[in-house]
């Protein structure tokens, strides 16, 4: 039996990114700096530096996918080339929800396939671990990418596609 996907965001030359948002370490008084772009090939681009200056440490993308039922996937696939980097694939469940889910994604520098099954994505809040169950997959309002790994540094993560799988 073939599995069923859904798309997320597939990146493309005309991509429409109004729908990425940038949060950085500035909403706390860092200095870190980052953007979403699509590159010559047509990926997205997702890249900037980190900063540990005024307490900062972190650069993030966020694409509000506003998926109100996703109860029968129960993984995500990324199709991502990173610099070597980890990075945290993160997750939002519903638009009240004050944490995130976040998951490791540890990059090669070569294009990868990931698939992250939602029971690996753990509850987190600034940065801390959450007592409280992990992703429910019921539905998705947010999907995106952190990083925040502890050293200034610049960073490039390029974004093939995200999408929901059985």
């Amino acid at each position: 039996m073939l599995s069923s996907m859904l798309n997320i965001f597939v990146f493309g030359h005309k991509s429409d990114l109004s729908q990425w948002r940038i949060v950085n370490d500035g909403v706390m008084g860092g200095k870190s700096t980052s953007s979403i772009t699509v590159d010559e090939n047509g990926r997205g681009l997702f890249s900037g530096d980190v900063s540990l200056e005024n307490n900062g440490g972190f650069a993030s993308v966020r694409y509000e996918s506003g998926l109100e039922d996703i109860r029968r996937y129960n993984s995500l696939k990324l199709k991502i080339k990173g610099d070597g980097k980890t990075y945290q694939l993160r997750v939002k469940g519903s638009k009240g929800d004050y944490h995130q889910y976040s998951y490791l994604v540890e990059t090669t520098g070569e294009w990868q396939t990931i698939s992250v099954h939602f029971d690996k994505l753990q509850p987190i809040f600034r940065g801390k671990l959450l007592d409280i169950p992990v992703f429910d997959g019921k539905e998705m309002h947010e999907v995106g990418f952190l990083i925040a790994n502890g050293v200034a540094e610049s960073f490039a993560l390029r974004i093939d596609e995200i999408s929901l799988q059985e």
